[in-house]
């Protein structure tokens, strides 16, 4: 299976947003894409908080999830869509991961379980104050692929993917805005971790850049596999990168070192 991770630096304008979108979809699918993953936030980035207050969609009528099936449906494509904000159960926000199949059906949606909340050296974020936790994973099947969803901070909890390796995932997906001070010290390392320990493909899309409340992103999306190894990466800028899946590669790593086999606990 082809698959396609885009990368883009969102701003404050969605209109604007998901024309990049639209045309970066375009691109994977002229390239022969079956299924495309977009970066966290894609729609609206670097906003104030009572910014997003105000742009923040009910799941029954979104027009951003609107735009996405209509996308998979018009590319025949299977779309992860990054994640975008849409209303709770309380005065706070999902942080949700929708899934639509190659005729615009909505599969899943899956609400980020850890929240980003960091103070580093005068950096910090608070997702928890606005952000409502998910509860439960969620995996699809695409294909002969079974796919664990996950968004950003979720990265560095090991547990939620050893959930989907329970599961029988060939693929682990990550939609992210990491930023450059986390990614250019943690990135790569988290994603082939993921990849390795769990032996599974990771496909992992990014924001980049600087954002118009000064959050810069680190890019660096990215296509690895079971190996560990960097099939496809895009270091900055808005584009897509590409790799070919195969359930033969997965079947070999497998079987020459069957780790998974071997867990005790």
């Amino acid at each position: 299976m082809r698959v396609a991770c885009l990368q883009m630096c969102s701003g404050i304008d969605r209109d604007t947003n998901l024309t990049t979108v639209e045309g970066l979809l375009a691109q994977a699918a002229g390239q022969g894409a079956k299924l495309a993953l977009l970066p966290e936030n894609f729609g609206f980035m670097g906003g104030s908080d009572a910014e997003k207050k105000q742009i923040v969609e009910d799941q029954n009528h979104s027009a951003t999830l609107r735009f996405l099936s209509e996308q998979a449906a018009v590319h025949q494509m299977y779309i992860i869509g990054g994640a975008l904000l849409l209303k709770g159960e309380d005065a706070r926000i999902r942080n949700a991961s929708p899934v639509f199949d190659a005729r615009g059906q909505l599969l899943t949606i899956y609400d980020k379980i850890h929240l980003f909340d960091m103070d580093y050296k005068g950096e910090a974020y608070c997702e928890s104050a606005l952000i409502e936790s998910g509860r439960s994973p969620a995996a699809v099947s695409v294909g002969s692929f079974r796919i664990g969803l996950s968004i950003c901070y979720d990265l560095r909890f090991p547990e939620l993917y050893r959930v989907y390796a329970d599961d029988s995932c060939d693929i682990l997906c990550n939609v992210a805005a990491f930023t450059a001070t986390t990614g250019r010290a943690h990135w790569q390392t988290l994603l082939k971790a993921r990849a390795i320990e769990n032996q599974t493909y990771v496909l992992a899309s990014a924001q980049w850049g600087r954002h118009p409340n000064g959050r810069e992103t680190w890019g660096h999306s990215m296509i690895i596999d079971p190996w560990g190894k960097v099939l496809a990466e895009l270091p900055e800028g808005d584009g897509v990168v590409l790799a070919e899946l195969s359930k033969k590669r997965l079947h070999q790593v497998r079987e020459s070192l069957p780790s998974l086999r071997h867990r005790k606990l």
